[in-house]
């Protein structure tokens, strides 16, 4: 099993790492965002450290939030 890297990550490739399972790249993001929406402590630290709606890639420090509020996937 490979361990997860805090890295950048396009949207779809780290939603596909939470939902490997999802037959389609647009299915996980939506889901994926999903999640992180719901979350609006998360939310709220994102567009803190500058992520955008349209952002087409999350930071290290994004997605270190992201696990810190998820999980690793």
């Amino acid at each position: 099993m490979n361990q997860f890297r805090i890295k950048t990550y396009g949207k779809s490739e780290l939603a596909m790492l939470y939902f490997p399972t999802d037959s389609n790249t647009h299915i996980s993001v939506n889901r994926l965002m999903s999640w992180i929406n719901r979350n609006t402590t998360l939310l709220a630290a994102l567009y803190t450290s500058g992520y955008r709606k349209s952002s087409k890639f999350f930071t290290p420090r994004q997605v270190r939030l992201i696990v810190e509020y998820l999980g690793e996937p």
